[in-house]
């Protein structure tokens, strides 16, 4: 049988709903390996013997350094052996870890096992941002990640209150069973993804080719502001998710209501993302990422009066953390945007760079954000803040001074 050409393989493309629904169920992988943790932390805690309560936090933050680690090499090896060739191996890994969390025996194991997790669902990001930038690009790729974030944002929505309910009926370890099903069905539903590289796009796997795209990233001025700026913003979203079960079950003495608490700010950012690829196009991802910076900082400053108050509900730190998070869905996928707008030509190397360089950077903050937990919501409420302004610091650097603006266009005022 004749190999099958890749404009054949491309007429076979999933339409655009399927391609974001499939897209964003490879990302939810991951947030399905963060979130439904949340609530099985004091039980895993309890199960493996750990006797400070902020060091259950390192089974999330572990994952998350290992994903930043991992990012760094699935990019070039995509561009090489194809977006899908290197997909499917990585999610037959995931399976695999998944399996194996749940056998752990000590609590360093586990963690050992969560880094290697991590490690191998790296590939999951990179490889979707690096399928996306293959068929689109500009403001174009932009809404199309927006569409991907919205869906994949309702997977955190639920994924606390799907481990609370196994934990209700099983052991915690049973969460990292059902993990390793869904990788299952994600591996047979990618039977219909073609491969997106094309064959003019392929690039050599050597040392040599790697290190010179990851130094054409970091000297590009706005692809790197860019990037550490999303790594910051999204270092703050990390630091929410190690410390919200125990900002909600010790500070408001509410664990029960804590996956409603999690759903509710997890709506905040799903609607930010359908706002976004709903405006994206008309106003431009610079004007909307950066005036939703601006916002983020001054309800920062609104949760830390909050805080300061010694009046703080739930229900108030809900809805803060609702607009807050749901600013960070207006931020992260144009700031991604915008860092990938120049490497058409390198798309894997760019992405897996990029991704490395801000997950690492952002899984650090976020542990040092959840370090801090001292019993009151002020720690999380100050480094919402510093993130913020650090972040617009790095944006006016990129930019050189000039904010608000759309590529071809003199600066202008904000809309």
């Amino acid at each position: 049988m004749h190999k099958m050409t890749e404009s054949s393989q491309r007429s076979r493309m999933p339409g655009d709903r399927e391609m974001v629904f499939m897209m964003a169920m490879v990302m939810a992988l991951n947030a399905l390996a963060i979130d439904s943790m949340l609530p099985a932390l004091p039980a895993i805690g309890e199960g493996l013997g750990v006797v400070t309560p902020n060091d259950r936090q390192y089974v999330i933050s572990t994952y998350l350094f290992g994903i930043g680690a991992g990012s760094l090499v699935y990019g070039p090896l995509s561009d090489r052996f194809g977006r899908k060739g290197v997909l499917v191996p990585a999610l037959f890994a995931y399976v695999a870890f998944s399996i194996g969390c749940g056998l752990a025996t000590s609590f360093p194991i586990l963690l050992a096992l969560r880094f290697g997790h991590g490690l191998v669902s790296a590939a999951l990001g990179v490889i979707v941002v690096a399928v996306i930038r293959d068929l689109f690009s500009g403001d174009a790729m932009a809404k199309r990640l927006s569409m991907i974030f919205l869906v994949f944002m309702i997977v955190p929505a639920i994924a606390p209150t799907m481990g609370a309910g196994i934990t209700l009926f099983a052991s915690w370890r049973a969460i990292f069973i059902v993990l390793a099903v869904m990788g299952v069905v994600m591996i047979l539903w990618l039977r219909r993804l073609p491969e997106t590289l094309r064959a003019e796009d392929v690039r050599p796997l050597d040392l040599r080719t790697m290190i010179a795209g990851w130094a054409t990233v970091t000297r590009h001025r706005r692809a790197a502001g860019y990037m550490i700026a999303s790594g910051m913003m999204q270092g703050a979203l990390y630091g929410y998710l190690n410390s919200s079960e125990q900002i909600i079950a010790d500070i408001f003495d509410a664990r029960s209501w804590f996956p409603l608490v999690f759903a509710c700010v997890a709506l905040g950012i799903a609607t930010a993302n359908f706002s976004n690829a709903a405006i994206v196009e008309r106003f431009g991802a610079r004007r909307v990422s950066q005036s939703a910076t601006f916002a983020f900082m001054a309800t920062s400053i609104v949760q830390i009066g909050v805080a300061l108050s010694g009046a703080e509900t739930l229900w108030m730190f809900t809805v803060l953390m609702m607009v807050n998070v749901g600013l960070i869905g207006f931020i992260g996928s144009n700031f991604g945007s915008i860092a990938m707008e120049d490497f058409g030509h390198m798309a894997g190397v760019a992405s897996s760079y990029q991704s490395f360089a801000k997950t690492l950077l952002a899984a650090a903050v976020g542990a040092l954000i959840g370090q801090q937990y001292d019993g009151t919501t002020l720690p999380l409420a100050y480094a919402f803040l510093i993130s913020g302004a650090v972040g617009l610091t790095l944006v006016f650097w990129a930019e050189r001074g000039k904010l608000f603006t759309r590529p071809g266009t003199a600066p202008k005022t904000p809309f």
